[in-house]
């Protein structure tokens, strides 16, 4: 079966933030690492691969997806924690980093090919809902026996700690209300909520960079794309042949613009449909951060439900009605909205709404007019 492994690397405690040029340093000497690595051998012998890879530094660390034919979820993770740690180790810069997380991550693509192909007694159920609750079980059972508590509580902390950066909305966006803790979401949970989806920035640009460059190199649409998407084939499926390189580029600036006002204005309106899509896939981000750790509870549940209410509220119409249809056969409804070009995501709902230059249409301009 084929898995993502998302490895974490942190640089050693008290050493200063690496700035552009050493984070570009880090990922050469890391992928020059990995290159190295002609094969993996895992319990009884059996041959892991390395199929693909994905490096991505911040000010803090390296952020790895290594994508892995292994035959089993355990084996998978527990082989690339020793290969990262073996390429670490070998470098002499390196050699005092510390792997702060390594765990799996299903793509929905690869694990559906390899359910369809499943047979037998133990079989997942068909009903994808069931899959999805058995599976996240299972996560939940794995987290807990495989992360050490004080890697939790630190953990904890950390995000708890990032919540400040999220300039643009309080606590009391996420339900926490200081004159009167008994009546909404306690600040634990809200500064957790808060923290997330700063953390979450990291993933959520480095993975649209990732489907950007991977329709770069398909040079097709996501309609005809063979390749691993993260978030462009999570889009409503029948625009996707409008899901051009052109696109994720304005795509990706909007998540840039959104995420930078997030972290820098006192108050930030969503300008326009895209940026509520990606509103939506950081939510979904925090979440997957979240649970990794253990730290997915229903207060912090609670606490997204409050934020989402109050910041996508007046733009839930306009998501609705992008997105109307999209399990219908043929309506008055689908056949409208079917007809309508993705350049309205980019459209600011009004003159109050900031979009960047870049996705509100100056780069499709000069498309068409080349």
């Amino acid at each position: 079966m084929t898995y993502v492994v998302s490895v974490d690397t942190r640089l050693p405690v008290g050493a200063a933030e690496l700035d552009a040029l050493q984070r570009e340093g880090v990922i050469f000497l890391l992928r020059k690492g990995l290159d190295a690595i002609e094969a993996v051998e895992g319990p009884g012998g059996v041959e892991i691969e390395i199929f693909d890879s994905i490096v991505a530094a911040h000010p803090g660390g390296v952020l790895l997806k290594l994508f892995v034919d292994a035959p089993a979820l355990e084996v998978a993770e527990d082989a690339m924690r020793e290969v990262v740690g073996e390429v670490l180790d070998q470098s002499e810069l390196l050699s005092a980093w510390q792997i702060t997380k390594c765990e799996v991550e299903l793509h929905p693509e690869f694990a559906q090919q390899s359910l369809d192909a499943a047979d037998g007694p133990d079989a997942p159920p068909a009903d994808p809902v069931v899959r999805a609750a058995q599976h996240a079980e299972a996560r939940a059972g794995a987290t807990a026996v495989r992360l050490p508590g004080e890697e939790v509580r630190a953990m904890r902390r950390k995000v708890r700690a990032m919540a400040p950066r999220l300039t643009a909305f309080g606590l009391d966006s996420f339900g926490w209300c200081a004159d009167d803790e008994e009546s909404g979401v306690d600040r634990e949970h809200a500064e957790l909520a808060a923290g997330a989806l700063v953390y979450a920035i990291d993933l959520l640009v480095d993975q649209l960079f990732h489907d950007v460059q991977t329709l770069s190199e398909a040079r097709k649409s996501v309609e005809e794309c063979d390749g691993l998407l993260w978030y462009l084939d999570d889009l409503p499926e029948r625009f996707a042949a409008q899901y051009t390189v052109l696109f994720a580029r304005r795509f990706l600036v909007s998540a840039v613009s959104l995420t930078g006002r997030l972290t820098r204005d006192d108050r930030v309106q969503l300008g326009c449909v895209a940026e509520e899509f990606l509103l939506n896939f950081l939510l979904r981000e925090a979440g997957v951060v979240l649970d990794g750790y253990g730290l997915l509870s229903d207060g912090v549940t609670a606490a997204w439900e409050a934020f989402a209410g109050e910041v996508l509220e007046e733009a839930d119409y306009e998501l609705w009605y992008e997105t109307a249809g999209d399990d219908a056969e043929t309506d008055e409804t689908t056949s409208e909205v079917g007809s309508l070009d993705v350049d309205r995501w980019f459209t600011p709902f009004d003159a109050r709404c900031f979009v960047h230059p870049y996705a509100a249409g100056e780069a499709a301009e000069r498309e068409r007019s080349a």
